[in-house]
């Protein structure tokens, strides 16, 4: 009975010492990273400069698109009064130009995803050390970044959207 006595005192001791520590206000954050991309200004920045970068060349797809889909039209039309032979090469023409606009296309839609992921990953890691800005001047003890429902009292995005956009202005 003794040996049990001391084990109890021991840990009504404990307990009273980390009351105080359990006490302490946990601090918890969420920062919605679609907000950031759709409002922060470095990442309308990053958005305006893949826009420019890439517009050129969406330009020119365009433009070869609706000649393919103009040179298909104008075949089908004049198909019942050309020769088998000028029919057959002229949708060969077609089949080929079709096949070089899609590898276009795709190798477009390739290098866009690559850059937008390059400047989104920017955008991102700037992000994430002005979270942690505000998180150690704030004293949080946990920022989430993806919940299923999150209280808006515990949204600071708008905090570190105007933290990220005061370090572009400088």
């Amino acid at each position: 009975m003794k040996y049990f006595i001391r084990p109890a005192y021991l840990l009504l001791g404990l307990s009273l010492l980390a009351a105080p520590a359990l006490a302490q206000e946990f601090r918890l954050g969420f920062v919605s990273l679609d907000r950031i991309i759709k409002e922060a200004v470095p990442a309308k920045n990053a958005q305006a400069k893949l826009e420019q970068e890439f517009s050129k060349r969406e330009k020119e797809l365009q433009t070869q698109g609706a000649s393919i889909k103009g040179m298909a039209d104008q075949l089908e039309r004049e198909a019942p009064t050309l020769s088998e032979s000028q029919r057959v090469n002229r949708q060969k023409q077609l089949v080929e130009l079709d096949r070089d606009f899609q590898r276009k296309r795709r190798e477009f839609q390739e290098d866009l995803n690559a850059r937008r992921n390059e400047e989104l990953q920017q955008v991102f890691e700037r992000a994430n050390r002005v979270v942690k800005q505000v998180a150690d001047a704030e004293k949080y003890d946990l920022i989430l970044q993806e919940a299923v429902y999150v209280n808006p009292r515990h949204d600071i995005t708008d905090k570190v959207i105007k933290a990220l956009n005061a370090t572009v202005t400088k």
